[in-house]
């Protein structure tokens, strides 16, 4: 797995993590640590996740493309 496949899923995995937190409790983790929903880092993070997001999108070929070939003797 390349480096910015890496740093893709990390982000997505946080920003996963905080969608979860605000649909559980209504508490927006990036909002609180940026400075509100309208700071602009908190901005930016959202922007930087849901690029991510697109970018992921590249995978979606790859689901159900891992099969394992076997060999069968006679």
């Amino acid at each position: 797995m390349s480096g910015l496949n890496r740093i893709a899923l990390i982000l997505l995995i946080i920003g996963g993590i905080n969608w979860l937190l605000v649909g559980l409790f209504q508490f927006d983790l990036v909002a609180t640590i940026f400075g509100g929903q309208n700071s602009i880092l908190a901005r930016i993070v959202y922007v930087i996740v849901g690029l991510c997001a697109l970018y992921a999108l590249k995978f979606l070929p790859m689901v159900g493309n891992d099969r394992r070939t076997t060999t069968t003797r006679h």
